[in-house]
């Protein structure tokens, strides 16, 4: 393998690929797969979850495979002097690595070692902006789990049907769930798993891209301009997230969206969770009241809000809820209560395009 290329075009590919090496037992796994063909070095970081691919031109001299470990080759790439740089590895696999005056030669793997990524034939597919996907992805992922008891659960849930696509997570605790209308008009339900959809919000960065997603039975594919990405699916049933939607409403608040949350940030200084401590919330007529009493010491904060309906004393975890408050992207929210005992609703102030639901714990009367 002998090429030349540019070295901000290869050290962006090398940061975008290393996101699916891992510390393995398998050594290749900790490294990215090079091929060098006909004017393209094409990369490959693979973790047996997830396969990250992309190329960029490069003058080749003579195409190639090898393995080199992704931590000394992204190194050296960041670090060397000069704006081209040029590969060459010769038949034991040792890569050398110039520019200008600056020489490295580190030991490579042979191509025949790195496993093969699945298989994935063109299923049902749509496209989504993809600041629109990253925005979705942001205001769901608080509430996955992470328990490992059910796996299902470790993912966000894509729900398309009749003209909408809907993404929902939820732990037990919290249930998150964001809408927005799309152009498939088809049906489909799968689950992604959430250190996937990390990592798709990383590649798509700032950019304007449409995102590309194609999927099959166990696997799916996201295309996000020069990088394509191969992840499994993970297995199960994902419960019908709308039994869980509370449906009688005896009180409805509207708030500024920064200064509930704030409010109920700041009284959780003096939050334990050693002592299981929650935060007791008062929404009364004309203002929202937090407050907290731990072993740490005791706070309390009051915020103007607008109540219609019955006054609620309600506890949470305030981790929870200040995890749902931070996922708004709205100046005004409208919250949904029934008394003490059902779960708050944290919705837009007008339409549906989101709705957070957190669980209360039981507290005693103050």
């Amino acid at each position: 393998m002998k090429l030349t290329c540019e070295k901000n075009k290869l050290t962006e590919a090398v940061s975008k690929v290393q996101i699916a090496t891992s510390s393995s037992s398998l050594p290749a796994l900790e490294g990215i797969f090079f091929e060098c063909k006909d004017g393209y070095l094409t990369l490959t970081g693979y973790n047996l979850e997830m396969g990250i691919t992309t190329a960029i031109d490069a003058k080749t001299e003579q195409n190639g495979l090898v393995i080199m470990s992704a931590r000394y080759f992204s190194e050296i790439v960041r670090k060397i002097p000069g704006n081209i740089i040029s590969i060459e590895t010769d038949e034991k696999y040792i890569c050398t690595i110039k520019s200008g005056e600056t020489k490295f030669s580190i030991i490579g793997m042979p191509p025949e070692e790195y496993p093969d990524l699945p298989t994935v034939n063109a299923g049902e597919g749509f496209e989504i902006e993809g600041n629109l996907l990253c925005s979705m992805i942001r205001q769901t992922r608080f509430a996955v789990s992470k328990k490992e008891d059910k796996p299902i659960y470790n993912g966000i849930c894509f729900y398309l049907k009749e003209g909408v696509i809907t993404l929902a997570a939820l732990d037990g605790y919290r249930l998150a769930i964001r809408k927005e209308k799309t152009d498939f008009e088809g049906q489909l339900k799968f689950v992604v798993p959430e250190k996937t959809l990390t990592e798709i919000t990383k590649i798509i960065g700032e950019g304007e891209d449409k995102v590309k997603i194609s999927v099959e039975k166990k696997h799916i594919i996201f295309e996000i301009g020069g990088v394509v990405v191969v992840s499994r699916l993970l297995e199960g049933e994902f419960m019908d997230w709308e039994t869980a939607v509370p449906q009688k409403i005896t009180s409805t608040v509207m708030a500024d969206t920064h200064m509930i949350r704030s409010c109920i940030d700041r009284v959780s200084l003096v939050v334990n969770d050693r002592d299981r401590v929650f935060v007791r919330c008062f929404f009364e007529q004309s203002e929202f009241k937090a407050m907290c009493d731990s072993t740490v010491g005791n706070a309390v904060d009051k915020v103007p809000v607008n109540l219609e309906g019955d006054r609620v004393e309600i506890g949470f975890n305030s981790r929870y809820l200040i995890d749902a408050l931070r996922a708004v992207e709205d100046d005004v929210i409208k919250i949904e209560l029934n008394g003490p005992f059902s779960p708050i609703k944290i919705v837009p102030k007008e339409g549906d395009s989101f709705m957070f639901i957190v669980l209360p714990v039981r507290i005693t009367k103050a």
